[in-house]
């Protein structure tokens, strides 16, 4: 679990999923953001994987731009599915999220390290955080 600055929102519970293809962002926390829905491209392509044995079609899908750790830290814009489903997640970080940041984890000690122009960035994790979850709004 990471923190990180989606558009301008600091998403708290952010799991990074190196075994999936998709950036997903819950549609709970689109709204929570300001976003509206009507400003998502629209993305009928069902997808599997993510609900035992039942396929998702998500709502459809949106570029925001994505910042590790610190504000001023360098911005990159990264595609979301948004799907419409409960989760105790903000979002859900996967393979092209690693690829554009070249984004080395270490899921041991809970760390990301990335290049960035100002030197590398090493984003750590909470293990409070990734054992117990509870229900709370975008920190």
């Amino acid at each position: 679990m990471v923190s990180l600055i989606v558009g301008t929102a600091c998403l708290t519970k952010v799991p990074m999923n190196r075994g999936s293809d998709l950036n997903i962002l819950y549609a709970s926390t689109l709204d929570k953001m300001g976003i509206p829905q009507s400003s998502l491209c629209p993305s009928k392509a069902p997808f599997y994987g993510i609900m035992l044995g039942k396929e998702v079609v998500p709502l459809g899908s949106i570029w925001l731009n994505l910042t590790f750790d610190q504000p001023d830290n360098y911005k990159e814009p990264l595609t979301f599915e948004v799907v419409d489903f409960l989760s105790i997640n903000h979002s859900l970080l996967s393979l092209p999220c690693f690829a554009k940041f070249m984004v080395i984890p270490n899921y041991a000690y809970l760390k990301l390290k990335m290049p960035s122009p100002k030197g590398v960035i090493i984003v750590e994790g909470n293990f409070k955080q990734a054992y117990y979850y509870k229900q709370d709004c975008i920190a």
